[in-house]
């Protein structure tokens, strides 16, 4: 199961509740969650209820069936303002996207950090180093840190530069 991201998918719902979202086909002009996403694999989704100011946004997994399904796996944020999942009724537009505090503008916070992935799907932020630090990875080669250049001498980068 991968993370996939993919432009112009689309579908409608009338599940109600706060379960799985049984998905009725593609909208015109889109692709279907199993076309754009494939089986098994999870996406960033916004749920929103038309008709209403209703909307969740969240990861969920998408599943090949009878109908097609989307499990709303993890709620990122809703018109609550919490993640707590959405009681929705009526018809909805379920879509693909990319949620704004996944963006690595919402994640730097000083000039200089560096982002890394820390895990699947997880980003992270290292803070810059001081003068003089070079980045490393850590004892257990799974992210990135900041350390004293323990590699040529400074005696033999000079020697070098005479040499050329």
């Amino acid at each position: 199961m991968a993370l996939v991201l993919s432009d112009r998918v689309k579908e409608t719902s009338t599940t109600t509740g706060t379960g799985t979202i049984s998905l009725a086909g593609a909208s015109s002009g889109f692709v279907s969650f199993v076309a754009g996403i494939g089986n098994s694999n999870t996406t960033y989704y916004t749920i929103f209820q038309q008709g209403t100011s209703n909307w969740e946004v969240g990861l969920g997994t998408v599943t090949d069936a009878t109908p097609d399904t989307l499990a709303r796996t993890t709620v990122i944020n809703t018109s609550a303002g919490n993640t707590t999942k959405i009681n929705f009724s009526g018809t909805l537009d379920v879509f693909c996207t990319y949620p704004a505090i996944k963006t690595p503008d919402m994640i730097l916070t000083t000039q200089g950090d560096i982002l890394y992935a820390s895990a699947a799907n997880t980003v992270a932020r290292l803070a810059k180093g001081t003068a003089g630090q070079v980045l490393k990875m850590n004892s257990g080669a799974s992210a990135p840190e900041w350390g004293t250049d323990e590699g040529a001498s400074a005696g033999f980068a000079v020697a070098m530069a005479i040499a050329l």
